[in-house]
């Protein structure tokens, strides 16, 4: 993990700030055209409007599908393949096990 802005200038990347990376988070997700309140609610933020306050309640399960939807795009974008997602459940990892978990 780098510290300062030196490590990172060291190692060719340039200094970014945690706001920073929350603010071009919630940008990019627009590129995906994801609903506001959700990117609001995946980055921790209160509900602001009345709507959002008492109207809108969002399963964990939406929160994610959006969160990787928006991953997937800024990968992609990045030139990162992803890998294909499991659908057999938990793998463990590690000693050389592909065990799944029951």
């Amino acid at each position: 993990m780098f510290h300062t802005k030196t490590e990172l200038l060291c190692v060719g990347l340039p200094h970014v700030s945690l706001h920073g990376l929350r603010r071009s988070f919630g940008t990019l997700a627009e590129w995906i055209e994801a609903p506001a309140g959700v990117v609001a609610q995946i980055q921790g933020h209160k509900p602001s409007a009345i709507a959002e306050k008492h109207y809108r309640r969002r399963p964990l399960d939406l929160l994610r599908m959006w969160h990787t939807r928006i991953e997937a795009w800024i990968l992609e974008q990045a030139g990162i393949k992803q890998p294909k997602e499991s659908t057999s459940g938990l793998r463990l990892v590690g000693n050389n096990s592909n065990k799944a978990i029951s």
